[in-house]
């Protein structure tokens, strides 16, 4: 069929055409959103999920409903091994330029601005284009202790935001990538925030080992946020996800493919935009049939097996390879035993300690339960059977 009218383009947080699942999630946030507008108290929240699951995209979709409301909003994808102060630095700039506008905030922005100039100058942040015109504030935000620090920038911030009888809505993508340090500097900030009455509210989005992490760096991080679970999608909605935006343009699909789709891809749904795509376009025309389904299905795989699996399996060292080629070895998760691999490389359980240490840094695998771990992608230990037998 036409490839130019294909609804389907999967990519990294890209919005898919139906979003289709996720009501419950985007009902909360929009509870939480009108709740803070209105002075009452809303949890953040931290969503949590594998790869693939659509995190990013929620993480979007509810910054857009924020802005729908004139709320103000920062988004910030973490990268491994950047500070939290110099990620949020350009970001509360902006916010305070914005605020600055306003003629009930102007003052308060301005203080928060000296604030922040005095941050900046605590933490040697390399302002760039975003150079503040103000002289710093003694005694504000410069002890040079990031828990400290962050709070009192926060409070100012937040104190100007509610001059302006407004929100900051702070977004935070990868989050399993902060060190524990900018993690527990973060959760100290919101819930000072919280304590001030102030309204900020945080949404992060992360690998399921976040809510350990944040629970590891301030144990009151469990009382702090929600983590709402993003999984694969249910039968029922997976189907929609396929069948909605082929209806919308106006095609339709059989009973029987929307079921082998949904088998091949087992409902996650970056995999059920990939199979969406090769259906569309391998399909000669309307409806779109099993037959069709099977023949697609090498070409996605394919070019999943080209980006998103490979890609990931490149960033790893030949011992981290090892490691989790032997994984995927002992067989189909979700999860498998320390041990049995320490077993299987004849190596010590302490001593690959370390090494597994460092993959789970990488945002590759994470620990379910005490002795155990999984990949944090899906799918990833089919990909990896399949390299072994045809490599690369």
């Amino acid at each position: 069929m036409d490839e130019v009218r294909n609804p389907f383009a999967p990519g990294a947080g890209s919005q898919p055409p139906e979003l289709a699942g996720r009501s419950a999630i985007l009902a909360d946030a929009d509870i939480a959103l009108q709740r803070i507008v209105k002075g009452r108290h809303s949890k953040s929240q931290m969503l949590l999920g594998l790869r693939g699951v659509g995190k990013t995209v929620l993480l979007r979709k509810i910054e857009s409903m924020a802005e729908e409301s004139n709320l103000l909003t920062s988004f910030i994808e973490a990268p491994e091994n950047q500070k939290l102060s110099e990620l949020l630095y350009p970001k509360i700039h902006q916010i305070l330029r914005k605020l600055s506008n306003i003629e009930q905030a102007k003052t308060l922005a301005h203080h928060a601005m000296r604030s922040l100039r005095s941050f900046a100058s605590a933490f040697n942040i390399a302002v760039g284009d975003f150079s503040v015109s103000v002289n710093p504030e003694a005694g504000s935000a410069d002890s040079g202790r990031l828990e400290a620090d962050l709070s009192d920038l926060f409070e100012r911030v937040g104190k100007a935001v509610q001059a302006a009888h407004c929100v900051w809505c702070l977004f935070i993508d990868e989050v399993q990538y902060l060190s524990k340090e900018d993690l527990s500097a973060l959760i100290v900030a919101i819930h000072h925030a919280n304590q001030k009455n102030l309204p900020i509210i945080f949404y992060g989005a992360g690998l399921p080992q976040v809510a350990a992490l944040s629970g590891n760096a301030k144990s009151y991080a469990e009382r702090l946020f929600d983590y709402p679970q993003i999984g694969r999608l249910d039968r029922p909605s997976a189907i929609h996800a396929i069948r909605a935006p082929i209806l919308e343009e106006g095609e339709s699909i059989t009973d029987e493919a929307l079921e082998a789709i949904v088998q091949q891809t087992k409902g996650y749904p970056f995999f059920l935009q990939e199979w969406g795509k090769q259906v569309w376009n391998i399909a000669s025309q309307s409806p779109i049939t099993a037959h069709d389904v099977t023949e697609a299905t090498p070409i996605a795989l394919q070019q999943l097996d080209d980006s998103f699996f490979r890609v990931r399996f490149e960033r790893l060292t030949p011992k981290e390879q090892e490691y989790v080629l032997t994984m995927a070895m002992i067989g189909e998760g979700p999860s498998y035993r320390s041990a049995d691999i320490a077993e299987i490389l004849n190596k010590n359980i302490a001593t690959l300690a370390p090494l597994r240490a460092q993959i789970i840094n990488k945002g590759m695998i994470y620990s379910p339960a005490h002795g155990d771990i999984a990949f944090t992608v899906p799918m990833f230990d089919d990909y990896l059977r399949r390299r072994t037998h045809h490599p690369l």
